[in-house]
C-alpha cells in the first residue's frame, strides 16, 4: 500500500462509520414512526370501544321505588320484594374499587328497578380487595361506615353517596367528617352513627367477612356480580340491556 493509499484508509474508515450511524439512524427513525402509527390506531380502537360501549351502556331510569331493603347481621344486604326468593343476585364490591363505581353508575339503577319489579332478589357484598395503603384503610372506613347504618333505604342512599365520593386509589379518602357528612344526607339520625364511624366498631368484622365471602365466592376481583351463583361476564354487568335480559331469563 502506497503512502497515499494509508492516508486515504482512515478517512474510508470514518465515512464508513457515518453510513453506518446513518443507517441506524434511519432504522430508529422507521421503528419510532411504526411506534407511534401502532399508537394511533390503538388510541383509535379505543376510541370506537368506547363508543361502542357508551351505546350500549346506557343506564335505566329509575323506576317508581325502591324494593324493601334489609341490612343483615354479616353486613350483606338485601333488596327484593316479599315473597321474591329467585333468581338471586349477588353483587360482590369494593366501596374504594374504580370499576366498581363504574358499575354502579352504569348498571346500578338497573339493580334497583329488577328488584322493584318483582324480577330478582339482589343482594349486596360490601367488601374490602385491597392490601395497598391507602386504598386498603379507605375501603376499610367506608365498609365500617356502612356497617354503622341499619335502616334499609338509609343504607342505600349511603351506599350511592359512598361511590359518588370515592376518593382516587392513590390519596386519603373516605375520611371520618366526609363519612359522617354524607350520613347526613342519607338521613341517618340514629345517636350512634359518629361513634360508629370514628371509633370504627365494625372495621374488624367488615375485614372478616371479606375474607370469608372472598374465600368461599373465590372472589379475584370486584366487581363481581353472580346470577344464582354463576358468575357474570364482565360485558354483561357493564349493560344494562344485556343484565336485564339475563336476569329476566333466570326468572322464568
Amino acid at each position: 500500500m502506497t503512502e497515499n493509499e494509508r492516508a486515504k484508509a482512515p478517512s474510508r474508515r470514518e465515512k464508513i462509520k457515518e453510513q453506518q450511524a446513518a443507517a441506524r439512524a434511519r432504522d430508529k427513525r422507521r421503528r419510532l414512526i411504526t411506534y407511534l402509527t401502532a399508537g394511533t390506531v390503538a388510541v383509535a380502537a379505543v376510541g370506537v370501544g368506547v363508543w361502542y360501549a357508551a351505546g350500549t351502556s346506557r343506564s335505566e331510569e329509575a323506576g317508581d321505588g325502591l324494593a324493601p331493603i334489609t341490612v343483615q347481621p354479616d353486613g350483606s344486604v338485601v333488596m327484593a320484594k316479599a315473597g321474591v326468593t329467585a333468581p338471586v343476585v349477588d353483587v360482590y364490591e369494593d366501596f374504594q374499587c374504580p370499576a366498581c363505581k363504574e358499575a354502579e353508575r352504569v348498571s346500578g339503577q338497573t339493580f334497583k328497578n329488577l328488584a322493584a319489579e318483582g324480577r330478582a332478589k339482589v343482594v349486596y357484598h360490601p367488601i374490602t380487595i385491597f392490601s395497598q395503603e391507602p386504598t386498603r384503610s379507605n375501603s376499610v372506613r367506608a365498609g365500617n361506615a356502612s356497617r354503622c347504618v341499619a335502616d334499609g333505604r338509609q343504607w342505600m342512599a349511603f351506599h350511592d353517596l359512598l361511590f359518588a365520593g370515592q376518593p382516587a386509589e392513590t390519596v386519603e379518602g373516605f375520611t371520618n367528617d366526609q363519612l359522617l357528612s354524607w350520613g347526613k344526607e342519607a338521613g341517618v339520625s340514629a345517636p350512634g352513627f359518629e361513634r360508629c364511624v370514628t371509633g370504627q366498631q365494625h372495621a374488624q368484622a367488615h375485614l372478616t367477612y371479606s375474607q370469608k365471602i372472598g374465600d368461599e365466592q373465590k372472589l379475584s376481583h370486584t366487581p363481581t356480580v353472580k346470577l344464582n351463583g354463576t358468575e357474570l361476564d364482565n360485558a354483561v354487568v357493564f349493560s344494562p340491556a344485556q343484565l336485564r335480559d339475563e336476569v329476566t331469563r333466570a326468572a322464568r
